[in-house]
């Protein structure tokens, strides 16, 4: 609106200018011309009816009529009543007047920024607290606010209430029970005579460590008991104490494991069907194995998958870098960044070839 006006008063100010050389005769001969096409368009409108203004030319017939006496205003030949022009006139004079009373703050202070942070926080990490547990919870900070404004600060960000946020979800599980969760699953393969061989394979959510207990062409459940009871005695020596392993609903997992693991403290956790990311971390490692190892190499026979297999189980528990560890492997930490300008301009680095290429592995020289 503002653009509007000053647009309008610029115009009308040139229009001005162009009037002053004008002689007496030439004006009243445009005021007839502009008072009979009034006329016209009064006729074309209609009677009763009424042209529409914008509210910047209203403004501007307010500022500029306003000034003239009543009697003149009223013999002007306009499209409106004087009155409304009066009107409109009043109107404007009451807007400017409460602009300039209007206070600068209106209503309570905002809230501090770090007040608010500090809410945000306390209902992350805490998602069964509603906004009055918050509020208490800041009392005890010695922080002084109203619980209307821990709820206000809630209702901007989004943040549903403690009931619909107290639920725990299949991520917030793992997450929290990472340190005790192991998961398992097999791999197909098939090798160069012709037999589909099994894999099975169990992962550390915690720490990343992979433990292939072994590969078969007919995986019985004598063979997965064993395998599963072999897991118990190697976790038992590494002083592992999981409570939980997630596996699918395949039918190679006969109940007996179910009952071995329970018997050593392990609670069976099933995915639901076709829910592969339910085991992403296992899942993660089977695609790893495929397209690192499997995809990669020709395998003769079982014998040959095995020392395969356990050529890659040792380079990735070993070497293998991984983001969820910040770039280290599950069984060797990061070394310590090098500093030394001369130790750095002189590097020499050994690559070990591990199942004739396919892995490399790369370390400083002795």
């Amino acid at each position: 609106m503002l653009f509007r006006l000053a647009y309008l008063a610029v115009t009308n100010t040139f229009a001005a200018l162009r009037l002053l050389p004008m002689g007496d005769r030439d004006k009243d001969v445009e005021i007839l011309a502009l008072r009979h096409q009034i006329a016209v368009l009064e006729r074309q409108l209609g009677i009763g009816a009424r042209a529409r203004f914008v509210p910047e030319d209203r403004a501007f017939l307010a500022a500029l009529l306003a000034p003239l006496p009543s009697d003149v205003l009223r013999r002007l030949r306009l499209l409106v009543r004087p009155d409304t022009v009066m009107r409109w006139h009043r109107d404007l004079m009451n807007r400017r007047h409460a602009r300039a009373c209007v206070p600068k703050r209106r209503g309570r202070p905002p809230t501090v920024r770090s007040i608010r942070a500090l809410v945000l926080r306390l209902v992350q990490e805490n998602p069964s607290w509603g906004y009055r547990r918050v509020h208490g919870e800041l009392t005890t900070l010695g922080i002084t606010v109203a619980p209307s404004t821990v709820w206000e600060i809630l209702k901007r960000e989004g943040i549903d209430p403690a009931p619909e946020r107290a639920s725990s979800t299949w991520a917030d599980f793992l997450r929290s029970q990472a340190e005790a969760l192991l998961a398992c699953d097999f791999i197909e393969t098939v090798t160069l005579d012709g037999r589909r061989q099994y894999i099975l394979a169990v992962i550390d959510h915690a720490t990343r460590r992979v433990r292939v207990l072994g590969t078969t062409a007919h995986p019985t459940a004598s063979w997965v008991a064993q395998a599963v009871r072999n897991l118990v005695m190697d976790l038992e020596d590494a002083g592992c104490r999981a409570r939980y392993l997630i596996r699918d609903r395949d039918g190679k997992f006969p109940a007996l494991m179910d009952e071995i693991l329970a018997e050593a403290g392990i609670q069976t956790v099933l995915t639901g069907i076709r829910m592969p990311r339910r085991n992403a971390i296992m899942e993660r490692w089977v695609r790893f194995c495929r397209c690192e190892l499997l995809d990669r190499c020709l395998l003769w026979n079982e014998c040959h998958l095995r020392h395969a297999l356990r050529e890659y189980e040792q380079f990735y528990n070993r070497h293998r870098a991984h983001q969820s560890l910040a770039q280290a492997a599950p069984l060797r930490a990061v070394p310590a960044p090098i500093t030394d300008p001369e130790r750095i301009a002189s590097l020499t680095i050994r690559r070990r070839d591990r199942l004739g290429g396919i892995l490399h592995e790369y370390s400083h020289a002795a």
